[in-house]
């Protein structure tokens, strides 16, 4: 497993950027525009952490911007935190055989979501390309939220 980012989602990209950049000196790193998700995503690396994060896309901070404004109530603005794992389907079943309750199934073969605890979610990635659908992930349901 190897840690890829957090991720928090903000309401004003510049004041943010000016925060996160101009005054902590961290490096936009990647940004992604989704108009179907109507969501901006923008990387940010420690300035230590540039070059890593430009090649390995980690350790990095996640700005999330949607852009239909909503609040974001009793901690919503924070996100998740990120990582990628050898092989999701094998690591959602060993969560699942220890009682973890896997909120958000890997049916595309790439990511899922589980909650620690706490309830602060955790998303796991897919190393590399996503792996073939299969079942029982495929047609799993959704449990909770994340």
């Amino acid at each position: 497993m190897r840690y890829l980012h957090t991720m928090i989602r903000i309401t004003d990209v510049d004041a943010s950027l000016e925060f996160f950049c101009t005054k902590l000196g961290m490096k936009e790193v990647r940004r992604i525009e989704n108009e179907k998700g109507r969501f901006t995503l923008i990387f940010l690396a420690a300035s230590h952490d540039e070059n890593q994060g430009r090649n390995e896309s980690a350790p990095l901070l996640e700005l999330t911007y949607n852009w239909d404004p909503e609040p974001y109530p009793g901690g919503r603005n924070f996100g998740h935190l990120a990582y990628e794992v050898d092989d999701i389907y094998q690591t959602c079943q060993d969560l699942m055989d220890k009682g973890v309750t896997i909120n958000r199934p890997p049916r595309d073969g790439y990511m899922a979501f589980i909650k620690s605890p706490d309830g602060i979610s955790i998303e796991l990635l897919q190393k590399g390309a996503a792996r073939e659908e299969a079942e029982p992930w495929a047609s799993m349901p959704n449990s909770g939220s994340w």
